[in-house]
């Protein structure tokens, strides 16, 4: 996807458009129904996805979705913070990232087979395509994270 632009759906008729960020105050339409875009909604922070919201927030995502499963009691997943908050900044609008602690939610902790933390999950389109278990540079994360664009 280019870097300057963002994927939004259509709220009538469930198209995605990829619209140019310099042109998202000129109130875009979708190319298939005409009918008003909604805003996008950039995440330039890593958001927190429980059981309840991994679905909504991850599954149904349009685009690349990179998933932190951490717990509190975890030095490296504190020492891994700062690089997500970094590449969730840099990639705000193209990528987003969550964090999700196993701890509190363990259905979907189970249902993705985490056995050590950190571990992190590579979405695309509601589709697991990677993980990375252990703690790991920027680079290699921003590596993977690549892949998935």
């Amino acid at each position: 996807m280019n870097p300057d632009s963002l994927l939004v759906k259509c709220n009538h008729c469930g198209t995605k458009n990829r619209i140019p960020k310099n042109r998202l105050h000129d109130h875009p339409i979708c190319g298939r129904c005409r009918s008003p875009l909604p805003p996008p909604i950039i995440h330039d922070r890593p958001i927190i996805v429980t059981d309840q919201t991994f679905h909504n927030e991850i599954i149904m995502s349009l685009g690349p979705v990179l998933v932190n499963c951490w717990a509190p009691w975890c030095s490296t997943c504190s020492m891994m913070t700062p690089i997500l908050v970094a590449l969730a900044g840099k990639y705000a609008g193209r990528v987003k990232i969550v964090k999700l602690n196993v701890d509190q939610n363990p259905i979907t902790a189970s249902k993705y087979h985490i056995q050590s933390v950190p571990t992190l999950l590579f979405f695309k389109n509601g589709q697991i395509i990677n993980r990375l278990a252990g703690g790991y540079p920027k680079e290699e994360i921003e590596k993977q994270l690549l892949t998935i664009l």
